[in-house]
């Protein structure tokens, strides 16, 4: 089970799974929030045969704060994860009660850096993309945007995906192939959701 933060998180994993399929077999579950995200965790962890939960939530402002947010979280369940984020995401067990179980973390967007989803996304536009230093001078003129300073990544990814030919969400730009999967993030991304949810044992059919 991958836990994840709403419903764009939702959609953005199951295309990259589509992009790179055949991948392990994982469910995932829109909680709505991050408190919800964190408050899942104890329940999810205790659901007879489970053998992963993943958490995919925003470092937002603080990737130090998130993390220790989860963190202490996931030691409530007998896990200890280690004082900062791994790079390749983080993946832990050996949890008493649940011998088999292991928790994996991914803070988005690169578990390094403060941000959220639309940060992560904004390294799948192709880098020669010439749309995209346009879209992000036209959210830079806006003189009272209605957005906070710190949601303007957001705002400029949606005005490119809005030029688009056939504009589209996020999760459904992956598919069409506007956003690239083989950079350096969305690489260790797949990686990090296969060595986690690996130990299912089935794999995806490509064309379910």
């Amino acid at each position: 089970m991958l836990l994840v933060e709403g419903p764009d998180d939702k959609h953005v994993v199951i295309h990259i799974r589509e992009r790179n399929a055949p991948m392990p077999a994982f469910d995932i579950k829109d909680k709505g929030s991050v408190e919800e995200v964190l408050c899942a965790i104890s329940s999810e962890v205790k659901v007879s045969g489970r053998e992963a939960v993943g958490i995919m939530v925003d470092a937002n402002e603080s990737l130090s704060s998130r993390w220790q947010a989860v963190a202490n979280k996931i030691r409530r369940v007998g896990v200890v994860l280690p004082a900062t984020p791994c790079l390749n995401g983080t993946i832990a067990g050996q949890i008493a009660d649940f011998p088999r179980l292991r928790i994996g973390v991914w803070l988005m967007p690169d578990n390094v850096s403060s941000g959220e989803l639309e940060h992560f996304i904004a390294r799948m536009i192709p880098e020669k993309d010439p749309v995209w230093p346009m879209a992000s001078a036209y959210i830079g003129q806006i003189i009272e945007p209605a957005f906070k300073p710190k949601k303007r990544r957001r705002a400029e990814v949606h005005a490119w995906l809005a030029a688009r030919e056939e504009p589209r969400q996020m999760g459904l730009a992956i598919t069409a192939r506007d956003l690239e999967t083989e950079t350096d993030v969305c690489e260790r991304f797949v990686a990090w959701l296969r060595a986690l949810f690996a130990e299912s044992g089935s794999v995806d059919d490509p064309g379910t």
